[in-house]
């Protein structure tokens, strides 16, 4: 099969594009022709070595949308020739080629609604707003968010989720996102390069930062007494607090079937839809990569495989 993959850890130029064995299904598994895979900072950041327990060569990808191809033993709920989409497991990687193995409690089908693009946009991002906005976070309706880095992917969806959930929602952006932004159903977005957030956001009872570094530190400031902050862009550990009265969580954007398919049903009704997409060829990942390292994009970046 055709893939993207790596054998040492560097920048984008490390990437090769090139034949690798076809995965095998073990008991539990399918798998899977994929149709298009996400490109996200997780990937990037895995092939410059942040994670550095990995086994060369190394196919990089953890979210895909596809057709069952074969299915292991024990699979009684899906069929080959299914649509599915999904997340690799934690500490497994895999999505940018042409054929994966994954465990099969852990995809949910694509409804036909969905294309495979914008499928494989919202299952990463998707996942990680829900476990961070229901789970970690358990917003409420009547509560204020401020979501950091409005125009990404997962922030993409993460707005329009808090304002289904019945929030209200302030985002920060850059100027050439603003309306991009509104248009997700925000009801205040900053931006970030004319006003110190910090001073035009006060009494939130929220914090979701998909931007880390500085920013994730002046998060702290906006919020209430009580008040609690979610960071998905700051390592393994959320930061420490500068004061005692509120709540740093980074959450465990755990596997499963389910949140894929509470996805479905905020798109079928109408509660989310996919961010804007710019699309690749399998083949350009690198290219793919130098965009996502630069942040300066909104929305997602695809791989179309097949």
């Amino acid at each position: 099969m055709k893939a993207v993959f790596i054998e040492g850890f560097g920048g984008p130029e490390v990437l090769q594009y090139g034949e690798q064995p076809d995965p095998i299904a073990a008991a539990g598994e399918v798998v899977v022709d994929v149709m298009a895979a996400s490109v996200n900072a997780a990937d990037w950041k895995v092939r410059a070595g942040a994670y550095a327990q990995v086994t060369f060569p190394l196919i990089l990808g953890r979210d895909f949308s596809g057709l069952i191809a074969a299915a292991g033993a024990e699979i009684n709920d899906l069929s080959v020739g299914d649509a599915v989409f999904g997340v690799l497991d934690a500490g497994r990687e895999g999505g940018y080629a042409e054929k994966l193995a994954i465990n099969a409690a852990i995809v949910a089908k694509k409804p036909d609604a969905l294309s495979h693009i914008d499928a494989a946009a919202l299952a990463l991002a998707g996942l990680t707003a829900i476990r961070t906005l229901e789970e970690a976070l358990q917003l409420k309706r009547g509560e204020t968010i401020l979501i950091q880095g409005g125009a990404g992917g997962v922030a993409s969806f993460a707005i329009q989720l808090a304002k289904h959930i019945g929030a209200r929602v302030i985002a920060t952006a850059s100027a050439a996102n603003l309306e991009y932004v509104r248009g997700l159903g925000a009801d205040e977005v900053i931006d970030y390069n004319a006003q110190d957030f910090t001073r035009a956001v006060s009494g939130c009872h929220a914090v979701f930062d998909t931007v880390g570094g500085e920013v994730a530190q002046k998060s702290f400031r906006v919020l209430k007494p009580g008040g609690r902050a979610a960071f998905i862009a700051s390592g393994p550990q959320a930061p420490k607090p500068d004061r005692g009265d509120v709540t740093a969580l980074r959450p465990a954007v755990g596997r499963a079937r389910a949140p894929l398919e509470r996805i479905v049903r905020l798109i079928a009704a109408g509660a989310v839809r996919p961010p804007e997409i710019k699309l690749y060829r399998l083949s350009q990942a690198a290219e793919a990569h130098r965009v996502s390292e630069s942040r300066h994009f909104r929305g997602k970046l695809v791989l179309q495989v097949r």
